[in-house]
């Protein structure tokens, strides 16, 4: 693993490289936002731990700068400061962890190695064919533990778990964030309360979660999937809410478990897992659902090539009333510019 260290102080980049030394194969140092941007620019970097203050950056500059390149699960930032005041406003803006200044080195060493296990780890899932049968428990206690291992907030936890489903499926790219994005612009236009919205952008993130326990002979099949392999298919709702139940006392994971458990089911009764129909259904998990098919036609899938955006709108318009909520379809073309701008936003890279 690559580690890359940013401070002002020079005598703490060589104190922390000193520590943690022989647990990385290389370790980069910076002291400025400008040094910052040319190592990542020409580097790869698997692990971020940041000062929260330097001299030629503005509050959260930095860190902003890097969650518009990477996510939460792409590349974690631990950040290294003396104010707990501003933890909270860091969350928001992508950090993972924090280590508080002054800091203890068995605390800086425990940190960084949950870091590095849960690296591993997603590097595993990449690699092994993951089978549906025998291996779902295990995969899930293995996923529970690694996040249990790390002291995060609620925020870190749906964007590490919503990563996860798109390291199964690679043709998705940036589909989780884009939908999130797609998912609370038509909250905050059906009038939901600032709450709400956020609410939905986070949980959203983890609508696909349960593809962790689909196989990749399916999950990444470039053809038509035959009936037994859809019924494999549609179980990843199930899988999806069993990952996120327990959690009750924690409203972001409870919400996240219903626009899983409910994002395939459709206004008509026809949808799955349980055919639910109606006020039955979740407003959440409808507002999910039109952004998430609408962002899986307009993109290319390993199964199918992204369609324009006329035809996108002329499939879902023959929906309304059957698959989607027809008021919020309505509210959804009323303004598709706006949801067409967001989602050039984030192309898949």
């Amino acid at each position: 693993m690559v580690l890359l260290i940013i401070d002002d102080d020079e005598l703490i980049l060589e104190f922390i490289s000193h520590i943690l030394d022989k647990k990385y194969s290389k370790i980069y140092k910076a002291t400025t936002f400008h040094d910052t941007k040319k190592i990542l620019d020409n580097s790869k970097i698997d692990l971020i731990l940041m000062d929260y203050n330097l001299p030629d950056a503005k509050e959260f500059e930095l860190l902003k700068y890097v969650r518009d390149r990477y996510t939460i699960g792409e590349l974690p930032i631990i950040m290294l400061t003396a104010d707990r005041s501003i933890q909270l406003d860091a969350l928001e803006n992508g950090a993972n962890d924090f280590i508080t200044k002054p800091f203890e080195v068995d605390e800086l060493i425990a940190r960084t190695n949950n870091y590095t296990e849960l690296f591993k780890y997603k590097s595993l899932m990449k690699e092994r064919q993951i089978s549906l049968e025998g291996e779902v428990e295990q995969q899930t206690f293995q996923l529970q533990k690694a996040l249990n291992d790390l002291i995060y907030a609620e925020k870190e936890i749906c964007n590490r778990l919503g990563e996860a489903a798109e390291y199964r499926d690679t043709e998705t790219g940036a589909h989780v964030k884009r939908m999130s994005k797609l998912s609370a612009h038509l909250a905050k236009l059906a009038g939901l309360t600032i709450e709400e919205i956020e609410l939905i952008e986070n949980a959203s993130k983890l609508h696909d979660v349960g593809k962790v326990g689909i196989a990749d002979k399916i999950l990444q099949k470039p053809g038509k999937l035959t009936e037994e392999e859809f019924e494999i298919m549609k179980s990843h709702t199930t899988i999806g809410a069993n990952i996120l139940s327990g959690a009750k006392s924690i409203e972001l994971i409870e919400t996240a478990k219903i626009i899983a458990l409910e994002h395939h089911e459709r206004y008509d009764g026809n949808g799955y897992p349980y055919g639910k129909s109606g006020n039955s259904i979740h407003l959440y998990s409808y507002i999910v659902s039109i952004a998430d098919v609408f962002d899986a036609l307009s993109s290319k899938r390993v199964y199918k090539e992204a369609l324009p955006i006329e035809e996108v709108t002329s499939i879902m318009i023959k929906e309304s009333g059957t698959q989607f909520n027809p008021e919020l379809l309505t509210i959804f073309f009323k303004h598709l510019d706006e949801f067409i701008k967001i989602r050039e936003l984030f192309p898949d890279r």
